[in-house]
């Protein structure tokens, strides 16, 4: 079984990546991405992990674009984790992510919902390379007593539109698009449903996105059929994962019930540079 879309401590999950892929092999899947927010730091000890257990670990990682002051979540693939280019574009990505936290601290205080934003930050700055975001204040508001969990923390806080929301200064996805293909990988735009502009994607396919998410924990067979229509109308691949992020987190999903075919892997895997 096959599952590109997973996340580790190196961002906002809650296993570690060896624990990660252990949990993984539990379930059955031979062939998974670790793609971390902004993040490559998991990958590493993710890959070391797989080869012991005869899994395949293909390097991923979930990168957030800004298309109208709203987030895209972009999945890439087989890149080059080295690349220098990519690694100092992440560096800018997790830096703004820390202005991001400071700042819904701040709006937290003033809302009688205080947290302590600087104890996310020492394991930013402790962990070379971890990124850190709103599911690590939503976890910290839980801690305090402020939410019962890191979806209640959303619903009411956190999300877009809530009060202590603060957007990103990102980077446009045409730019994404550019930056991993240079590094030699691929783009997927993930869970579109969550994302909620197919009006975009057309546009996105013509600057160079490979392909859409279309199994996803949060997409039921009319939406996979959906983004599996659009994905051939555009001469598109589709990509498929879980987005597991721990058995108790935000939009919990469970590792081996959504997985993505072989075919599908082949002719994603055909779309590298």
């Amino acid at each position: 079984m096959i599952d590109l879309h997973l996340h580790t401590t190196a961002s906002d999950g809650t296993l570690a990546p060896a624990a990660l892929v252990e949990r993984a092999a539990e379930a059955g899947i031979t062939v998974l991405s670790v793609t971390d927010h902004d993040t490559v730091a998991g990958l590493a000890a993710s890959r070391e992990a797989a080869e012991s257990l005869g899994m395949r670990l293909i390097d991923g990682i979930e990168i957030t674009a800004v298309e109208g002051a709203r987030d895209v979540h972009m999945l890439a693939y087989f890149f080059d984790p080295g690349s220098s280019a990519l690694l100092a574009f992440l560096a800018r990505q997790r830096s703004d992510r820390v202005r991001r936290v400071e700042e819904m601290g701040a709006r937290l205080k003033d809302l009688g919902a205080p947290i302590d934003p600087s104890a996310l930050l020492d394991i930013v700055t402790s962990e070379s390379g971890r990124s850190v975001g709103r599911p690590q204040v939503a976890d910290a508001l839980v801690a305090a007593g402020h939410a019962v969990s890191r979806d209640d923390a959303f619903d009411r806080l956190l999300g877009d539109e809530c009060p202590a929301y603060v957007p990103r200064r990102g980077t446009a996805p045409a730019d994404v698009i550019a930056l991993v293909r240079e590094a030699g990988g691929i783009v997927s735009l993930a869970h579109p449903l969550l994302l909620g502009n197919d009006a975009i994607i057309p546009r996105l396919a013509a600057e160079g996105l490979s392909a859409i998410e279309v199994c996803h924990s949060d997409h039921d067979g009319a939406v996979e059929r959906h983004y599996r229509a659009l994905a051939a109308s555009l001469g598109l691949a589709v990509s498929g994962g879980s987005d597991y992020h721990g058995d108790a987190a935000h939009r919990t999903a469970t590792i081996g019930v959504v997985t993505l075919p072989p075919e599908d892997l082949a002719r994603l895997e055909a779309r590298r540079s």
